[in-house]
């Protein structure tokens, strides 16, 4: 939960459904978790999709066991922001998000926040960013995209 600050445990529980069969796998670990991520065969639903400039960037550089975290916080000029960080520690509550052998992993709570969406990795003249697109999650975003809020 400490990925979303800002609200409370009830406003999760409404938010955050966890199906029995991901509950059981998460129990067998990290490997099982990454199966039944792989396997669930909900056709878009729950899942993460992750471009080709995003598998790119990730092979580029993460090494070894790492890969891309994304989570949702509470923040941002529209309520909720994005967060990305290059992390080798899968936990329990965790899904795991595989393409090309580039992968990137969120838990639970910020799962509900970002079903469905892809990840991209953009390079302007200004910046360069691992961004959130296409988010059905998300009613509004600010102009920087790094913020959005929630369809209720």
């Amino acid at each position: 939960m400490a990925a979303v600050r800002g609200l409370t445990a009830v406003a999760l529980r409404v938010v955050t459904p966890w199906p029995r069969s991901r509950l059981l796998a998460a129990s067998r670990g990290p490997r099982a978790l990454r199966e039944v991520s792989s396997s669930i065969p909900e056709a878009g639903e729950g899942q993460i999709h992750l471009t080709d400039s995003c598998v790119q960037r990730l092979l580029e550089i993460t090494e070894g066991s790492e890969f891309l975290r994304l989570e949702v916080e509470g923040g941002g000029c529209s309520g909720f922001q994005y967060k990305f960080s290059l992390d080798t520690v899968i936990n329990p509550d965790d899904r795991v998000f595989e393409k090309g052998g580039a992968r990137v992993v969120v838990d639970s709570d910020s799962l509900a926040f970002v079903k469905g969406a892809h990840v991209d990795f953009s390079q302007e003249l200004i910046r360069s960013s691992f961004q959130v697109l296409n988010n059905p999650q998300a009613q509004q975003g600010c102009s920087c995209g790094s913020s959005f809020s929630v369809k209720l």
